[in-house]
């Protein structure tokens, strides 16, 4: 397995899903807006996404798939004995999953209003509407999970592409609903993204099924049994999820916080932010996260702790090559850049404003976020998933108190922070764990390249500054000058970054070279 290569392949796909996600969120803010509708979706809609990051895509990306790994052996000489396993596990999880989700389902109403509080503005139909979004959305929730099932197997098969590219049918089946299917006004769009939300978990299931057939990989149900396996798979699981989706539980949080105390709106524009501040960590911290869990697992699983630490260092510094320009430019040029993108129709001015600032203090924790990713595998390729909780929930409380004190002078914008102080919490702690325990340190070449690469990110950052006056104006013109405004600010900023960085020696052609070539 290339790490380069593995990671270009997952941030590829992801960056076409991402770019189709947005997409349908610039569709999203023109039909529906920033208001009544679009925060009953996005609460209805934040409890599966909770549930997908802590039971599905997490928990299996991290407990799942060193223990296949470890089934399957070293070359991949055992797969037969990886999905026995398998079969075990979807014979326990299925019954589970459907059990939950009928009985989230049957206690929606409850559920709106523990994270709502019933709306800051105590509206009774717009929690009747979050109440019915949530019975039309939760059903994705199993259906990705066993999505995440297949997934995670064919990730240990080196078939990264499949899994990748399944988060497409998604954007692909809300961008449908947005463009022909929407209803007369902003209520019965949203009604139609939420029955979109499902129908996509249909077709993301039929996709993995088809490709694990193509891969030869056919499961089984066979009658539930909890056997020795299964039993150390729910033992490493609750943890895997719980340190997985710390930042989504702080997004939670947030929502909550938000939905309970702010103005009308306020959802909305934390959603807004964090999806485009979510861009380059799907694109970036979970392509490398994917792609290296497998090859750490089996390094450490066979002793060669050398190559391990390699593989770790290496990550960091290509995660730092390619997040802190995206940091610099959602910090410094969130105003011009929400603008571009959401400033249509039912989005205002007003709107563009507030989310802006959000963003700009959502980005402040992004480098974080994507270290996240890159750390959390040196525990789960040990089989520790207890201290990436604990840490979790450190950052969690950091979280949960910071929220308390700021929403009050800051608002939204508070919650934002909050948040972005929480990552760095749990990076950091994450970091230092590693290193006390000699399961990771920092080599000389990381040190030099990230020193260098802070330099080319504060070239960036002044080319950014001056550049703001001159893009804003043309983001709320026409489509050409808005596409002509946004591609000088990528382009400025990235000619500036990559060449400073190419000149201040943070990188050489020949080391990505043969990064591209080497098999970890």
């Amino acid at each position: 397995m290339n790490l380069v290569r593995a990671t270009a392949t997952i941030g590829g796909l992801t960056l076409i899903s991402r770019i189709l996600g947005f997409a349908r969120d610039m569709l999203m803010a023109r039909f529906v807006g920033a208001g009544f509708a679009s925060d009953a979706f996005l609460i209805a809609f934040r409890l599966p996404n909770l549930f997908r990051a802590l039971f599905a895509e997490g928990a299996f990306a991290s407990a799942f798939v060193p223990m296949f790994n470890r089934k399957v052996g070293r070359d991949g000489e055992n797969l037969a004995a990886g999905i026995s396993f398998a079969d075990e596990v979807l014979s326990v999880l299925l019954p589970v999953l459907i059990l939950f989700t009928g009985l989230m389902m049957a206690l929606a109403g409850p559920v709106v209003w523990a994270m709502t509080g019933g709306f800051h503005d105590g509206t009774a139909q717009k929690f009747a509407l979050a109440t019915e979004f949530t019975r039309i959305t939760f059903p994705y929730l199993p259906l990705i999970s066993l999505v995440s099932l297949l997934g995670g197997i064919l990730n240990s098969v080196n078939r990264f592409w499949v899994n990748a590219a399944a988060p497409i049918l998604l954007n692909i089946c809300l961008i449908a609903g947005l463009l022909f299917f929407r209803g007369q006004d902003d209520i019965d769009t949203a009604r139609t993204q939420a029955i979109a939300v499902t129908l996509s978990g249909v077709l993301q299931l039929a996709w993995l099924i088809w490709a694990c057939r193509q891969a030869g990989i056919v499961l089984r149900l066979r009658r539930p049994r909890l056997s020795p396996q299964v039993k150390e798979l729910l033992r490493v699981i609750g943890p895997a999820a719980l340190g997985a989706g710390a930042v989504q539980f702080n997004l939670l949080i947030s929502t909550s916080l938000a939905a309970r105390f702010l103005r009308e709106g306020s959802v909305s524009y934390i959603y807004y932010a964090d999806r485009l501040n979510q861009l380059p960590l799907g694109l970036i911290g979970i392509g490398v996260g994917t792609a290296m869990l497998p090859a750490l697992s089996r390094q450490i699983g066979g002793g060669d702790d050398k190559a391990a630490l390699h593989t770790q260092n290496r990550a960091i510094e290509l995660v730092l090559l390619l997040t802190l320009p995206a940091f610099a430019a959602l910090m410094v040029s969130a105003t011009p850049i929400i603008r571009g993108l959401l400033q249509h129709g039912e989005f205002s001015a007003d709107d563009t404003i507030a989310t802006a600032n959000a963003l700009a203090f959502f980005s402040i924790g992004l480098p974080a976020y994507v270290l996240i990713k890159v750390l959390t595998p040196g525990f789960y390729a040990r089989a520790d998933t207890k201290t990436p909780v604990r840490i979790a929930l450190v950052a969690m409380l950091v979280n949960l108190i910071l929220n308390l004190i700021l929403i009050w002078p800051m608002a939204h914008v508070g919650l934002a922070l909050s948040t972005a102080v929480s990552a760095w919490v749990n990076a950091g702690l994450l970091y230092w764990t590693l290193h006390r325990r000699r399961h990771f340190s920092v080599d000389a070449r990381l040190k030099r390249s990230a020193v260098r690469l802070g330099g080319a990110t504060l070239i960036m950052t002044a080319l950014l500054f001056a550049l703001n006056p001159l893009v804003d104006p043309m983001m709320a013109r026409g489509l050409e000058l808005r596409v002509a405004g946004l591609a000088l600010l990528m382009g400025a900023g990235a000619a500036a970054y990559f060449g400073a960085a190419f000149l201040l020696g943070a990188f050489r052609l020949a080391d990505l070279k043969t990064q591209l070539r080497r098999k970890a």
